[in-house]
């Protein structure tokens, strides 16, 4: 063996010992540093119908956006609402606004809460079968639809 291969494994050896040690004490700091704070969802990714309660929900479209109602329709289905009649109305409305008809505020708010900024309204119709309804404003943004091919 010659002197310069001798030199050379020996640099190697230390070369890679060292970056051992490295790696050993990234992951020990990595086990000691605190875990990341989780942001918490906003309200209307938590906002559900109740369990065991069948929430009937009309979907009304009051901007000049075609498909709005559907959207809004697939996200409360999604929740756990009975979305049972959509449609459009003349518009355009600003904000959005939820009808409390049935006079249960707290559904009306849960369903509020997904179309975050909106106004929650009671106008009492017991002849009609609806518990909510929903006017679309401008303001409402719905949520990315997964890409599915």
């Amino acid at each position: 063996m010659t002197k310069a291969r001798i030199i050379i494994g020996f640099v190697l050896t230390i070369v890679v010992a060292l970056g051992a040690r490295a790696v050993v004490r990234t992951r020990q700091q990595d086990a000691a540093a605190p875990a990341p704070v989780r942001r918490a969802a906003p309200e209307g990714g938590r906002a559900r119908a109740p369990d065991s309660v069948r929430i009937r929900v009309q979907v009304l479209n009051a901007t000049r956006t075609r498909g709005l109602a559907r959207r809004a329709t697939m996200l409360l289905r999604d929740r756990g609402f009975d979305v049972v009649e959509t449609g459009t109305i003349k518009g355009p409305v600003d904000t959005t606004i939820v009808l409390d008809l049935s006079g249960h505020p707290e559904w009306a708010q849960r369903v509020s809460r997904l179309f975050a900024p909106a106004r929650v309204k009671t106008r009492r119709d017991s002849s009609r079968y609806l518990d909510v309804a929903v006017l679309l404003g401008t303001t409402w943004r719905p949520p990315a639809e997964p890409f599915d091919p």
